[in-house]
């Protein structure tokens, strides 16, 4: 295994653990601040700040073009995707967004499917997501009623509007290739995303609304640290040399994480099915890799 391809690897287990303590983060990050300020500031905060490293790392700056790329990419994603989860979780449950959140591996695969020229799914990888989908309804399947109730239907929009602009993100950002860094790019849609929420959340008044807790501000910095460096620059640099499916497997994992990390320390108890559960969604993940096993990662 090259360097490159065991970064990867190294970049979607820091995913899996990463974002899997992020969804109590923004929980109590919305109950104090309006949630695009929120959302928007986080980026605002944590891309220019990546920026300025790394081009004091005589990183390679982007061109124009690149700029307009990345500027759609970040948009969709950490616009769209994440300023809607944000956005929904004011309304519904972790449980209930988790749960919808775990269809990204499909609108993922689906969407790159389309694609004129790009190979299609085998069998094992859709038989991965499949397992993986299951095992994740058996945590959450309780959930499920909560989708039809009225109060709860903002927020269940909201989330597969998220999860559609993160897929289709993920897919442009894949196939759209600059001629910078993967870290480097995240910066980029990082700082562009945070520049456009949060002058959206000014224009719609969302400055009053702010409150400070040092609850609020430590989940709030919690995003833009570890959230957002690690999580989001590990995530850019994984989907550039791993296949769309298999980093799409976050999604299946991360409930997983945030049970068990419940349990080490909230003391939260955990059940015989979740274990269950959690075999059935590693074995997913399994097949998924399994069924990757000959992609060849796009060059710039």
């Amino acid at each position: 295994m090259n360097k490159d391809k065991s970064s990867a690897y190294l970049s979607l287990f820091s995913i899996y653990i990463v974002w899997g303590t992020t969804y109590l983060a923004i929980r109590i990050g919305v109950e104090d601040l309006p949630p695009v300020l929120f959302a928007g500031l986080r980026w605002f905060i944590a891309g220019p700040i990546m920026f300025l490293f790394l081009a004091f790392r005589k990183y390679k700056l982007p061109t124009p073009n690149d700029i307009i790329h990345l500027s759609i990419s970040g948009i969709l994603m950490l616009g769209v995707g994440n300023g809607f989860v944000v956005f929904a979780e004011q309304y519904i449950s972790s449980g209930l967004a988790a749960l919808l959140i775990t269809t990204t591996p499909f609108w993922m695969v689906g969407i790159e499917s389309l694609l004129p020229g790009k190979s299609k799914p085998n069998l094992i990888v859709m038989l991965g997501i499949v397992v993986g989908l299951i095992g994740v309804i058996l945590i959450f399947g309780s959930d499920f009623k909560e989708l039809f109730k009225p109060e709860n239907i903002l927020g269940v929009v909201s989330i597969l509007l998220a999860v559609i602009g993160w897929a289709g993100g993920t897919i442009y950002s894949k196939y759209k290739k600059v001629s910078i860094a993967p870290l480097m790019g995240a910066a980029v849609q990082m700082s562009i995303a945070g520049i456009v929420m949060t002058l959206f959340g000014i224009s719609i008044g969302e400055i009053k609304a702010i409150q400070f807790s040092s609850e609020g501000l430590i989940a709030f910095f919690y995003l833009v640290a570890v959230g957002s460096w690690i999580g989001y620059g590990s995530y850019i640099y994984a989907l550039n040399h791993l296949p769309v499916s298999l980093v799409s497997t976050y999604a299946y994992v991360n409930p997983v994480i945030a049970l068990f990390l419940g349990w080490l320390i909230l003391d939260e108890q955990i059940t015989t099915s979740v274990i269950v559960a959690a075999i059935v969604i590693f074995a997913g993940v399994l097949l998924v890799k399994k069924g990757s096993e000959n992609y060849t990662p796009q060059k710039n």
